[in-house]
């Protein structure tokens, strides 16, 4: 009995010894807190990696605009991050083979709008229209955004339905000159449609399968892209020739292949997953003033009064749309 006493004695005073070695409520909470907040900041730099990286790509894309035919661009975009990719990513692709196979249809998707799509369309673009267009169209996509997680269930609320439309208002000043006769240039039109497939690519991305892992995912929707222009891009030489090879244009190649492509989509691909694609746009807005920066220093573009006035517009219909609600 005096056994039996004693453990019953004790019990109380383990249970309190267990509970008094576990994290207290208030310190779990704080570190969760400071886990978030180290992750949002992660995403928001993220962001802005990619955002400036892709600064220079439209003026790239503008500066090869009378040397390198749109698609075999592309192409060759493709290619070079495939290379650049291949030394890290393959062998996570073929260990993740099974999952990437059960999900090759998602993957064909975000390959045809991210890869194939929206970079032809952006060289396109390049040939009947500034850099500096280009890229205050393209920060319009963030609106799109939000849209598409309005689709998605999430709450748009009043602030960003005002922020949408102001946005677009500037959209349409900027590609119609401020006439209200809409004579949009043909480059401004394909801008927007990239700025659609781009919007798109970056919505799916949240419902990326859950393992598969970020090199793996870029691998495989390099190497699917790079497949579906395969096709164009033997039209393109047969239909407009080869492009001169020159340093000229390997440069810049490489550039948007390494780095825009390899780096920044992996950074941009990183940052929707830590804090989605609404917020991850908000960053997108600085693209525009990047592009103007660099626009005007090599390629001697310069900003007017109606530009600057539709960049306002855009920016802060994009900043209000975008900003998370508190």
């Amino acid at each position: 009995m005096a056994i039996l006493d004693h453990v019953r004695g004790s019990e109380p005073t383990e249970r309190v010894r267990r509970r008094s070695t576990g994290p207290r409520p208030g310190k779990r909470r704080a570190a969760q807190a400071a886990s978030a907040a180290s992750a949002s900041g992660l995403g928001l730099v993220l962001a802005a990696l990619a955002t400036v990286v892709w600064s220079g790509s439209f003026v790239t894309s503008r500066a090869l605009a009378d040397t390198v035919p749109p698609v075999q661009h592309a192409f060759w975009r493709w290619i070079i991050a495939l290379i650049a990719v291949a030394p890290f990513a393959t062998r996570a692709a073929w260990r993740q083979r099974d999952l990437i196979r059960r999900h090759i249809g998602y993957l064909t998707l975000a390959a045809f709008l991210g890869v194939a799509t929206y970079n032809t369309l952006v060289n396109q673009a390049g040939i009947s229209t500034s850099a500096g267009n280009m890229a205050m169209i393209m920060a319009a996509s963030p609106v799109l955004m939000a849209l598409y997680e309005r689709l998605g269930g999430t709450r748009l609320g009043a602030r960003r339905a005002l922020g949408m439309l102001i946005a677009c208002a500037g959209v349409l000043l900027l590609v119609s000159k401020g006439s209200l006769a809409m004579d949009f240039t043909t480059g401004d039109l394909w801008m927007l449609a990239a700025a659609l497939s781009f919007a798109s690519y970056s919505a799916l991305l949240r419902g990326r399968p859950a393992g598969l892992g970020g090199l793996a995912f870029l691998f495989t929707t390099f190497a699917l892209g790079a497949v579906m222009l395969a096709p164009c891009y033997g039209v393109s030489l047969a239909v407009q020739g080869g492009f001169e090879v020159t340093t000229g244009t390997v440069g810049p190649l490489l550039y948007v292949g390494v780095v825009s492509s390899a780096v920044a989509f992996f950074a941009w691909n990183k940052a929707i997953t830590l804090i989605g694609a609404a917020r991850a746009g908000v960053i997108y807005y600085l693209q525009p003033v990047c592009v103007a920066a660099l626009s005007f220093a090599i390629l001697g573009e310069s900003v007017g009064v109606l530009q600057g006035a539709c960049m306002a517009l855009i920016l802060g219909g994009v900043i209000l749309a975008s900003a998370r609600a508190r």
